[in-house]
């Protein structure tokens, strides 16, 4: 497990959204305790004032995506794009997860969504989804999409428990070396229903 990550700026976000009293069945470490979700804007982030944020974002990234991380460098250039979005789960100014995604018109997709390893099975994931569902339903979005590697059934069973429904399977697209080809799941979540 690695350490928390910390992040000091708090000017970059458009809004907060305050989910207190969170209650966990198998830990105690988040009772009564306040998990904002942050929403980035893109220019507060293009004039480096969240330089910390990006680069804590990208260690959660290579801890949770070790095969294929994205270093800050290419986070920050996904958010100088403007249908690309960023939400963060912080307690304090404890990072403790991500939801990459954009956003085109009637469609999302989720380009990564991630939760550090110390606040793993505690519901940040969760939280992410959801306030994702509603800043999508504002905007009309319809659908929902994203990708998941066919043998990570903890991700797949997240995204089950939210209504997701595989669409599509693309048999043998993630490769890596030394290791047998895996199919990518593409699931779809109906935004509007």
């Amino acid at each position: 497990m690695g350490t928390a990550l910390f992040y000091s700026s708090a000017f970059c976000f458009e809004n907060v959204l305050k989910l207190s009293s969170y209650s966990l069945t198998n830990s105690s470490l988040l009772m009564d305790s306040n998990i904002q979700i942050k929403h980035c804007l893109k220019d507060d982030l293009l004039v480096g004032q969240d330089i910390d944020l990006i680069k804590a974002v990208a260690a959660i990234e290579s801890q949770v995506q070790p095969l294929d991380a994205w270093d800050s460098q290419s986070i920050n250039q996904l958010l100088s794009q403007d249908i690309n979005q960023l939400l963060v789960a912080m307690m304090g100014e404890v990072i403790m997860g991500y939801c990459l995604y954009q956003q085109l018109f009637e469609q999302g997709e989720i380009l990564r969504i991630g939760t550090h390893p110390s606040y793993r099975r505690q519901g940040i994931a969760s939280r992410l989804l959801k306030v994702l569902f509603d800043r999508l339903k504002v905007e009309d979005v319809e659908r929902l999409l994203l990708e998941v590697r066919a043998d990570n059934a903890p991700a797949i069973a997240l995204y089950e428990r939210h209504s997701f429904e595989i669409i599509h399977r693309r048999k043998g697209y993630y490769q890596a070396a030394n290791q047998p080809a895996m199919d990518a799941l593409i699931m779809a979540y109906d935004v509007q229903r």
